[in-house]
């Protein structure tokens, strides 16, 4: 995995230097940085438009005590797609924009879903917990941390715990 991330951090700015430099030579040098421009700007603006979009459904969902499982890796793909069209190059931008779409995020959600389930080692149980012999009672150790024990055990009646 950590070779993968080594490889994707250092292939991605090589291959936007290339798509740069072919796209700078088609169209020009101007246009180029236009075009780059533009495109952090329209990645901005449906940041703001989504986001708030999702911040109003994870409110929702927390208003009827559920919570907003969805609206939250929606928040995450937002985040990281403004950051991707923040960054310049045609690549990233082209992820940024595709993690706008609801159905690119379903499918990325379903191939992490998966991924985490065999990766992890977790175990979900629906049975309620049984009842324990002691009625709700907890059995803990304390420490006193205070300095004058003397007067914190005369305020303090043991017997009421």
């Amino acid at each position: 995995m950590g070779l993968l991330i080594l490889l994707i951090f250092i292939g991605t700015p090589i291959l936007e230097i290339t798509l740069f430099i072919d796209v700078g030579e088609r169209i020009g040098l101007f246009n180029t940085l236009l075009l780059v421009i533009l495109t952090a700007i329209a990645g901005t603006a449906l940041l703001r438009f989504q986001g708030l979009s999702v911040l109003a459904r994870a409110r929702e969902c927390l208003h009827e005590n559920r919570f907003p499982m969805e609206e939250v890796f929606d928040g995450l793909c937002l985040v990281f797609a403004g950051a991707l069209l923040l960054t310049p190059g045609f690549i990233t931008d082209t992820i940024g924009f595709l993690l706008f779409f609801s159905p690119f995020r379903l499918i990325l959600k379903s191939f992490g879903s998966r991924f985490i389930a065999k990766r992890s080692n977790i175990h979900m149980s629906r049975e309620k917990p049984s009842q324990s012999a002691d009625n709700g009672i907890i059995d803990g150790e304390y420490q006193d941390i205070t300095e004058d024990k003397k007067l914190t055990n005369d305020k303090i009646n043991h017997k009421d715990f």
